[in-house]
């Protein structure tokens, strides 16, 4: 491991070997079918090593920066309301804290399991590290169908699962976050059930009620965020204003919502959305407002009588400026990106474009606003969240979207340079700033 410092050191830490776009290409060309059977985690670090390749690091540190610091797996046993038990599978991994806390969110969903977790708390390590925020990297989450259970149940689960990992987390360990299937609500049960055990402690968990300790401004903040990246996108690239776009948006949750709110007020035309129920467009731009009042009346998107119903499956080829995968992970793919219609593609969801599929977009030349960059505004606005815990003081919200503006447009600055200067992916050249703030970190905290 010296060796590597001493060869780090030699190269100024910010130094990149001058491969260019051929790496990209060379990637792909090597890695062809192997790459659609990649699981989750591989496929976060097929994304870092082109990056490494970048560096020139040493395989040693290569090995450190990949490999997760602890991975705690735990059995919930729990009744239900109707006297049978169950046993639910729980994940907690922490996969980086050079630069601070680990930080991530807790997801509740059936298809939750180790390998996707260790790929969500890589990406967070590289989210914070790209935000210039002072946190390492974390996730978690419980294989469960939270449709499936009642509001008792699931209350129930949460503080199981805050006993079960109550050792590993804390205001200056470990800090859990909202995620997919989890929210404010379960934010303010995972604070109550930690404060019993360790004395009250706000800053445990952020994404909490804004009356219960919570931020101003964080329920929008990954969305308004994902608008700040677009609108710093088409700027750099001279492609014009928000006003001038259209756009489609995949999943209509916190995030995608949220988005698709303030492109609307900029004078952006969303033209299609979707969500579990279907997809919906209207060509001459849909109502965000009058939508969203008719999701959350109980109704479904697709009844929504301004738009047209069409398949899901085609939401993705649906023509565009710019395409917001704001749903799942892993939906552009080898199958299916060379169907796109679209200038950019700017992903709010975590993952949602496959090795395979990144590669026929770069050979498209489709440019792709990655994830850790476009949804750090949800990270961000947590750190806002537990600065102002540390402080009992709460912010105005127009300080803390002011203070989100800056930072995504810091971030972005900083992944655009280096995109610039070396012509490489602006994925790759986000892991390649990520990369070297954590690398420092790692070095001048030393190795012993």
């Amino acid at each position: 491991m010296l060796h590597a410092v001493g060869v780090l050191k030699q190269a100024g830490l910010g130094a990149l070997s001058r491969l260019g776009s051929q790496v990209s290409h060379s990637a792909g060309a090597q890695a062809g079918q192997a790459w659609r059977s990649l699981s989750h985690a591989e496929a976060t670090n097929t994304f870092l090593r082109e990056a490494l390749a970048e560096l020139d690091y040493p395989e040693k540190l290569q090995k450190l920066l990949l490999t997760p610091q602890r991975e705690m797996s735990v059995e919930l046993v729990m009744q239900l309301d109707n006297g049978e038990v169950e046993v639910f599978n729980a994940y907690r991994v922490q996969h980086n804290n050079a630069r601070g806390p680990y930080k991530g969110g807790l997801r509740y969903h059936p298809q939750v399991d180790i390998d996707d977790v260790r790929s969500l708390a890589s990406l967070m390590t590289w989210k914070t590290a790209v935000m210039d925020i002072p946190f390492g990297g974390a996730k978690g989450g419980i294989t469960v169908d939270p449709k499936k259970l009642s509001e008792r149940e699931l209350e129930k689960l949460t503080r199981k699962l805050v006993v079960a990992i109550k050792e590993i987390i804390g205001t200056y360990e470990d800090i859990p976050a909202p995620d997919m299937n989890t929210d404010a609500r379960v934010m303010a049960w995972f604070f109550d059930e930690y404060s019993k055990l360790k004395g009250f402690s706000p800053g445990v968990v952020t994404g909490k009620p804004v009356y219960l300790h919570g931020s101003l401004g964080r329920e929008a903040a990954t969305g308004r965020g994902t608008v700040f990246a677009i609108r710093e996108l088409l700027k750099a690239s001279h492609m014009g204003h928000v006003r001038d776009m259209k756009y489609v948006i995949q999943g209509f949750g916190n995030v995608g919502a949220w988005a698709a709110d303030i492109l609307h007020e900029m004078g952006g035309k969303v033209v299609a959305v979707s969500d579990v129920s279907g997809a919906l467009h209207n060509d001459n731009g849909l109502d965000i407002k009058k939508l969203r009042s008719h999701v959350s009346s109980g109704k479904r998107l697709v009844d929504f009588s301004e738009g047209t119903p069409f398949p899901s499956a085609e939401l993705l080829a649906h023509p565009c400026d710019v395409l917001i995968p704001a749903a799942m992970g892993g939906v552009i793919t080898a199958a299916n990106a060379h169907t796109l219609s679209c200038k950019v593609v700017v992903e709010a969801a975590n993952g949602p474009t496959t090795p395979d599929g990144d590669q026929i977009l770069r050979e498209r030349g489709i440019p792709v606003l990655p994830d850790i960059y476009t949804n750090g505004g949800g990270v961000t606005v947590s750190f806002f969240e537990w600065v102002q815990n540390l402080q009992n003081f709460k912010w105005e919200e127009e300080d803390v979207n002011r203070r989100l503006d800056r930072k995504m447009c810091d971030a972005f600055a900083a992944i655009w340079a280096i995109h610039k200067e070396k012509n490489i992916p602006l994925r790759t050249a986000a892991f390649t700033k990520a990369l070297q703030r954590v690398t420092r970190a790692e070095i001048h905290r030393g190795f012993d």
